[in-house]
C-alpha cells in the first residue's frame, strides 16, 4: 500500500476527530495576554489551560527583560551549535546557578526538554541496560526508551509494590547481561496530578543496584522553594539525575539535565540532540539567567498558587470530582462518557459559562477515560474558582447523569 494511502485511511486516534475538535480543544486560537483569563473565538473565559504556575508570562518584568535582550543581541547570536561556535558564558553562567539552585553537582542546558529527555535517554542506555518507568511517564520519555535496544519495563502508577517486581526481573536479565539498571519517574504527574513516590524509590536503592531519573518539568518553579520537587523532599544526595523543562514556571524555552560532574560532562559530549543543532539564541539564554532570579525570590507567587489550588481543589471534592491521590497543583477531573458527550460539554463550558479546561482524550489516557484538566497559576483568584466550579455544577451533572 502507498504511504499516503494508508494515512489517508487512518489519521490515527486523535487525528481522526480533527473535524469536530480542531480549533475547539485541538488548536485553539488565544488571544490576549498569557494570564487567568482569555480571549477565545471573541469572548472573555477564565483559562485553566496555562501551565504558566508562577503567573510571569506577559508580565511587566518578564516583557522588559526579553525586549532587552532582543534588542541587544537578537536571534541569530550565537551561530551553529553550542559544541562548535555557540558555546558562550552566560551558557556556563546559568547552568552553574541552576546546578546551586537545585543543589546538584552540574548542569547541562539543552535546547528543548523533548529533544533533551529523548536524547539522554538514548546517551545514557547500552543495549545490556534495562530501563524501568511509570506507566504515566511523559511522552519524551517514552520515545526515548523506544530507542532503547534492551529490555524496557513498565510499574504501574506509583506502585512501589509493582516496582519492586520489575526490579527483581531486572536484576536477573542484568545477571546475564552485565548492565546496569535505570528507573524512570516524574516529580509532578501532568495528567493524574500526583507528585512520584520518590522517597518510596530512593528507599529501595538498599535493596537494589539502579539509577534514578527524575523529569521535574512540572515541579521545578514551584515544589519545596521552588527548586523542585527532588530538594522539596531532601533527596537530591539520592536521586542520580535531574531533569526539568523551563516551559512551565519559567514561561521559556529550553531543558537541563543535572547530576554528577563525570556523567554531566559525558551528555555534554554525547547528546546527539545538542552536538548537531543549533544552540539557544542569547536572548533565551539571557532570560532564563534573569527568570531564575525571579524564581528563587518568588515566594508570594508560590504561596498564592497553593492557595487558589486548595480553594479549587477542595471545591472539587466536596462534589466528588477530584481524586484523593491529587498532592498537586495539577487537577484533573476524570469522566467516563461519551466523546459526542465531551465535546457538548466543553462547548457548554465555554459558550454557556465562559470557561477554558484543557480535555485530555485517548491515546494520552486510557480508552473510555476523559480528562478536563485544570492547571491552577498565581494569577488565579477566588471569583474564577467560583465560576468555574457554579459551571461545573450545572454543566458535569447533566452529563453525568
Amino acid at each position: 500500500m502507498d504511504i499516503f494511502e494508508r494515512i489517508q485511511q487512518n489519521n490515527g486516534p486523535i487525528g481522526e476527530l480533527q473535524n469536530i475538535i480542531e480549533g475547539n480543544f485541538a488548536f485553539p486560537k488565544f488571544e490576549g495576554e498569557i494570564s487567568n483569563h482569555i480571549f477565545f473565538k471573541d469572548k472573555k473565559l477564565v483559562c485553566w489551560s496555562y501551565n504558566n504556575y508562577l503567573g510571569l508570562a506577559s508580565s511587566k518584568e518578564i516583557d522588559e527583560i526579553d525586549a532587552h535582550a532582543q534588542k541587544k543581541w537578537g536571534m541569530t547570536y550565537p551561530m551553529g551549535s553550542r559544541m562548535m561556535t555557540g558555546d558562550t558564558f552566560l551558557h556556563d553562567e546559568f547552568e552553574n546557578n541552576i546546578a546551586d539552585f537545585i543543589q546538584m553537582e552540574k548542569a547541562l542546558l539543552l535546547n528543548f526538554g523533548y529533544q533533551g529527555m529523548l536524547s539522554v535517554v538514548d546517551a545514557l542506555l547500552s543495549p545490556n541496560d534495562v530501563v524501568i518507568s511509570d506507566e504515566q511517564c511523559h511522552a519524551c520519555i517514552i520515545d526515548g526508551i523506544r530507542l532503547h535496544r534492551g529490555k524496557k519495563l513498565i510499574f504501574k502508577h506509583n506502585n512501589i509494590q509493582n516496582l519492586e517486581q520489575q526490579l527483581k526481573a531486572a536484576e536477573e536479565i542484568t545477571q546475564k547481561t552485565k548492565g546496569g539498571i535505570l528507573v524512570i519517574t516524574e516529580g509532578v504527574f501532568s495528567m493524574s496530578g500526583a507528585q512520584g513516590k520518590l522517597k518510596e524509590i530512593c528507599d529501595l536503592k538498599a535493596k537494589y543496584d539502579f539509577r534514578l531519573l527524575v523529569d521535574d518539568a512540572h515541579g521545578f518553579g514551584d515544589m519545596g522553594q521552588g527548586n523542585g520537587t527532588v530538594c522539596a523532599h531532601g533527596l537530591e544526595n539520592k536521586v542520580d539525575l535531574y531533569f526539568t523543562t523551563f516551559t512551565k514556571s519559567m514561561a521559556s524555552f529550553g531543558a537541563i539535565i543535572a547530576g554528577k560532574k563525570e556523567v554531566i560532562n559525558y551528555f555534554k559530549y554525547n547528546l546527539r540532540s545538542q552536538l548537531f543543532s543549533k544552540s539557544l539564541p542569547m536572548p533565551i539564554v539571557y532570560g532564563l539567567n534573569e527568570r531564575l532570579k525571579i524564581v528563587i525570590k518568588a515566594h508570594d507567587n508560590r504561596k498564592k498558587l497553593f492557595e487558589i489550588t486548595a480553594l479549587l481543589q477542595d471545591g472539587l471534592k466536596k462534589r466528588k470530582l477530584l481524586s484523593s491521590s491529587v498532592n498537586s497543583y495539577i487537577t484533573p477531573v476524570y469522566f467516563n462518557i461519551k466523546l459526542d458527550d465531551v465535546f457538548s460539554l466543553q462547548k457548554e463550558l465555554v459558550h454557556n459559562h465562559g470557561v477554558y479546561c484543557s480535555v485530555i482524550i485517548h491515546p494520552v489516557v486510557p480508552k473510555g477515560v476523559v480528562i478536563f484538566r485544570l492547571t491552577p497559576t498565581s494569577l488565579h483568584t477566588k471569583e474564577d474558582v467560583d465560576r468555574t466550579l457554579k459551571s461545573f455544577d450545572t454543566v458535569f451533572k447533566k452529563y453525568m447523569r
